[in-house]
């Protein structure tokens, strides 16, 4: 089974995670500006993800997503990831408003893929940073193994 994993990274964090699913998922692991068509060629599995910065992806993972030509991932296992804050360890009421309101990148991610022909393999999940810039939680890359492990099977 050819698998991909693709994600852009602000700290590393992400990258972290995307080369933990990556392993588990024995995937092709590449930042989004390294991905050329052919490697879509031929793909049963696509994991997107990104860490979220505004309440949304990187403007890199939101291109390539936009850029997907039609067709290219029809019918492609699909799954969508995130790094975020962890608004109850933040305990803003303010930020957990806008969290609600505007969500995390992982949605978004899903959804474009899914319009692109995709086809959902499991809901879209969020690995929690302690700050901005991380470290990443105890914990978290053992999580994104079992996830990934989890979704193929």
């Amino acid at each position: 089974m050819k698998a991909l994993v693709v994600y852009d990274s602000a700290y590393g964090n992400t990258e972290a995670i995307a080369k933990a699913i990556g392993g588990a998922c024995q995937a092709i692991v590449l930042r989004v500006g390294e991905v050329k068509p052919d490697h879509l060629e031929g793909l049963a599995f696509l994991i997107v993800g990104s860490p979220t910065q505004a309440f949304q992806s990187l403007p890199s993972v939101k291109a390539f997503l936009k850029n997907l030509t039609a067709g290219s991932i029809k019918g492609v296992k699909v799954a969508s990831f995130d790094t975020r804050v962890d608004v109850k360890q933040v305990g803003n009421r303010f930020l957990t408003f806008l969290v609600r309101l505007f969500g995390y990148a992982a949605e978004p991610i899903m959804s474009a893929l899914v319009k692109k022909g995709g086809v959902c393999a499991g809901e879209p999940i969020g690995f929690i940073v302690s700050d901005k810039e991380g470290p990443l939680l105890d914990g978290e890359i053992e999580r994104a193994i079992q996830w990934a492990t989890a979704l193929v099977g």
